[in-house]
């Protein structure tokens, strides 16, 4: 589907609907998934007036690098079980609870490679938040309940090829070496990528992504 064509299902969404509506942007990493939620703020913001749409990543719930040593996951970090999926599903229900005040949320810092707490907010008259992760989709116990706040959620995906270039050029700007930035990709996000693949039938749509949205 064009990319205009997404845009404007985005902003009936968030029209249509009596309260704050939520998409959900699932996928593995590198699908574009982060480019296409800031793409769809920004043409609902442009139709509907600054402030309409807000972006929510999922990245912000990383476990800390601290807290993946305590548990000896940090060589697995990007796994279901290296975010704090019940901190994310907090957040979200108080979203939906939370109309009329601005609601602090984390983010990834990826210079640091770690979360940094209230980098972002969600003002008060937000009507639609575009959040996005790789499980968003996935089919267990604490993930399925994400899927119940949601009001629509979309599978963004791209070719392997595409999307392993793009995690290794990210590995790079980290400051690996090429060989650890691909012994990276190939042995966690690749792994990983697979599981995401897997929750793609609980998706209302799949967006393949051949290029990354530009923001006018």
């Amino acid at each position: 589907m064009p990319l205009e064509e997404l845009a404007a299902e985005a902003r009936r969404m968030a029209t249509r609907a009596a309260s704050r509506a939520f998409l959900g942007l699932a996928g593995p990493r590198g699908a574009g998934k982060s480019a296409l939620a800031r793409y769809l703020v920004h043409e609902v913001c442009g139709e509907l007036g600054p402030g309409a749409a807000a972006y929510l990543p999922m990245d912000g719930f990383h476990l800390s690098n601290a807290q993946l040593d305590r548990l000896g996951r940090r060589d697995c970090k990007g796994a279901p079980d290296t975010f704090d999926v019940r901190g994310y599903l907090a957040l979200l229900r108080r979203l939906h609870a939370e109309g009329d005040s601005p609601v602090y949320a984390p983010d990834l810092d990826r210079t640091l490679d770690e979360p940094i707490a209230a980098r972002l907010v969600v003002q008060s008259g937000v009507r639609l938040v575009v959040t996005e992760g790789n499980y968003l989709a996935e089919d267990a116990p604490l993930w399925r309940e994400v899927r119940t706040l949601l009001t629509d959620l979309w599978y963004v995906e791209a070719d392997d090829e595409t999307r392993e270039a793009r995690l290794i050029e990210r590995q790079l700007d980290g400051g690996r070496s090429p060989e650890d930035a691909r012994e990276w990709v190939q042995r966690s996000d690749r792994a990983n990528g697979e599981i995401v693949k897997s929750t793609r039938k609980n998706c209302s749509r799949v967006v393949r992504l051949e290029e990354s949205p530009r923001l006018r």
